[in-house]
């Protein structure tokens, strides 16, 4: 899709750092930004109401003169519409390319503190959504220099993709493979499979034979799901991790190092509505680089 990235703004360092992250991505992209503030407080009996609307306006206007001074290649626009932020926000992403929302740090674990908006417009978006956390700079994105410092001059640091197989999602794989291009940066997958439970495996891997058998048909599996991607962007380097485990500790564990994370959500119905599965949780709650969620079906 060819629609604008849209990002959520409503004056808060997280959001902030969102518009950051996604204007350098429009410049990426070569896609027009686009600033959205969602403000629900409309009737005039409401005390504040007009004050806060007008802070919240002022606040938009800076930002989106600030940015398009910060990345003049940019095309960026602003929009400020009076309901709700799930309801403003999934609208916006039926058309954009991505939604781009900001999250608080949690201290030390340096992950995200994702709230009721983000969790509902995780759940529902029809495009990618990327979670940016509150402090996110432009050098976190690159490798530290040779004397160990923060820089923007240096390579971008690697794309990691956790990835299951149970389902195709084509789609997840297009979005890591082009964003590591996009970067020049390496690709690493990471793909945690279990073996089945039961008596007939139990006795047959004590010899080890269809253990490395399943290990086998994991890597070939996976070797399958990436090869439209390797065929269309031959010169991203790709960095395949099988292992035997579970997947949430699994991807925190391997993406340490990562500059953005891309797993998938499966869109899907269920009797109390779309949801987050574990891995995702364990990503957006336990990672400190920018996750992006892309729906497949």
């Amino acid at each position: 899709m060819d629609g604008p990235i849209v990002v959520g703004f409503d004056g808060s360092p997280e959001s902030v750092a969102a518009t950051d992250w996604a204007a350098r991505e429009a410049l990426r992209h070569r896609l027009p930004l686009e600033l959205v503030h969602a403000w629900p407080w409309t009737e005039p009996h409401v005390l504040g109401s007009d004050d806060a609307k007008r802070w919240g306006r002022q606040r938009l206007v800076q930002r989106e003169v600030a940015l398009r001074a910060a990345l003049p290649g940019v095309e960026v626009s602003a929009v400020h519409v009076p309901d709700a932020a799930p309801s403003v926000l999934e609208a916006a992403g039926r058309n954009a390319s991505m939604l781009v929302l900001g999250s608080r740090g949690l201290g030390t674990m340096r992950g995200f503190l994702v709230g009721s908006v983000s969790q509902e417009v995780l759940s529902r978006a029809a495009c990618p959504v990327v979670l940016v956390r509150a402090g996110d700079t432009a050098a976190d994105e690159h490798l530290v220099s040779d004397e160990g410092n923060p820089s923007t001059d240096t390579p971008f640091r690697e794309v990691a993709l956790g990835l299951a197989l149970q389902h195709r999602c084509d789609e997840v794989v297009a979005f890591a493979f082009k964003s590591a291009a996009l970067r020049s940066a390496p690709l690493r997958v990471v793909h945690a499979w279990a073996p089945p439970y039961g008596s007939e495996f139990m006795a047959f891997a004590a010899t080890g034979s269809m253990a490395n058998n399943l290990a086998a048909a994991e890597r070939q599996a996976l070797a399958d799901a990436l090869r439209p991607g390797r065929e269309r962007y031959p010169h991203v380097v790709v960095i395949e991790e099988v292992t035997l485990g579970s997947a949430a500790p699994a991807l925190v564990g391997a993406v340490s190092q990562a500059g953005l994370l891309v797993i998938g959500r499966r869109t899907r119905r269920t009797p109390v509505g779309p949801h987050l599965g574990p891995v995702a949780h364990a990503a957006i709650h336990h990672v400190s680089c920018p996750v992006a969620v892309v729906p497949y079906r």
